[in-house]
């Protein structure tokens, strides 16, 4: 019984670990498609050169897989910090508002509709084991799991490789091509059938309707290009 147990244990972290990668290379990739081919859609009005483009593009991904790796890593950070503070909290609390949490525990259980005989039961067991209390309370009360600590690093990570691909595809058409105007309408070509597709996928991984969700996002990245591309031609 306690390896069956063991085994779906292990199976729902694995579960849980693949949608967090999911998101991030989600954030990643919608980012590394959108800001760079709107760059190079900008500076495809205002400069004749694609080597300008190319230099410039690469340098917004480095700099912009950075921003949003250390910016995934901090708000992993962040989340392990609130953790621990409430879980301090706790510990206290449960010492100085020892009537309080007790009464709050039995509520919890009460909403599952346990008697009070029973409440107390169960109440007279756990505190027994502050600890067990006490991460009784942080799930049950608060909402809170242990964030993992390899998180914050996995998500840097990912966010941060997810951008650096994800802005390559609209750079690339600028490296086999010999003018902006031609490498802007195979940029826009390429990165709107990559929007489509990672748009179809991104809803259908978070449960919303693909075909609307692939438009949305290549809607996103398309006004964002042709914002820079005027805006650009304007003050050129």
């Amino acid at each position: 019984m306690s390896s069956a147990v063991g085994h779906h244990h292990s199976h729902k972290e694995e579960h849980f670990e693949q949608s967090d990668a999911v998101r991030d290379i989600v954030i990643g990739m919608s980012d590394g498609l959108t800001v760079p081919f709107a760059l190079a859609a900008g500076l495809s009005s205002a400069v004749s050169s694609n080597a300008i483009i190319v230099t410039a593009g690469f340098a917004e991904i480095i700099a912009g897989s950075i921003a949003m790796g250390l910016g995934g890593y901090l708000a992993g950070k962040t989340e392990i910090e609130h953790y621990d503070s409430e879980l301090a909290r706790e510990y206290r609390e449960i010492k100085t508002h020892y009537e309080t949490e007790r009464r709050e525990v039995k509520e919890i259980f009460g909403n599952y509709g346990l008697s009070p005989e029973s409440q107390e039961v169960i109440m007279n067991e756990m505190e027994k084991d502050p600890d067990k209390w006490v991460e009784f309370m942080m799930r049950f009360e608060l909402g809170l799991d242990k964030p993992d600590i390899r998180r914050a690093r996995q998500s840097a990570r990912n966010i941060g490789l997810a951008y650096i691909i994800g802005g390559i595809v609209p750079l690339s058409a600028y490296i086999i091509t010999d003018t902006p105007e031609k490498g802007l309408v195979i940029s826009a070509i390429i990165t709107v059938i990559c929007l489509m597709f990672f748009g179809y996928f991104k809803s259908k991984v978070t449960g919303q309707q693909p075909i609307k969700g692939a438009l949305n996002t290549t809607m996103i990245g398309l006004l964002a290009a042709a914002a820079a591309y005027f805006f650009a031609k304007l003050l050129s």
